[in-house]
């Protein structure tokens, strides 16, 4: 079965957040890292992987993905802190 995720990305803590949606959660955190594309997250640096879910349902990821992204600042703030107080930048315990 194949996995999906739903991540966050911030620019530091407290700062700028960007919520995505992939199968292959190391190379799509990679990408953003290195400014292979540009957009938002080179314009604005968020590179630091703050948050994760994962489903093996493809609809239940975008869907969560367009939930987040409707969500007002300080619940993904509240969503992050939860799991991850200290906003470590989670890419490396996934590579």
């Amino acid at each position: 079965m194949k996995t999906y995720y739903v991540y966050i990305l911030a620019s530091r803590k407290n700062g700028t957040l960007y919520v995505g949606v992939t199968n292959d959660l190391v190379r799509r955190v990679y990408e953003h890292k290195q400014d292979f594309v540009k957009g938002f997250t080179s314009r604005y640096a968020v590179h630091s992987l703050v948050y994760f879910e994962h489903t093996q349902n493809i609809n239940a990821a975008l869907t969560r993905e367009k939930e987040l992204k409707k969500w007002r600042r300080q619940w993904k703030i509240d969503l992050i802190e939860k799991e991850n107080p200290e906003w470590v930048d989670l890419y490396g315990g996934i590579v």
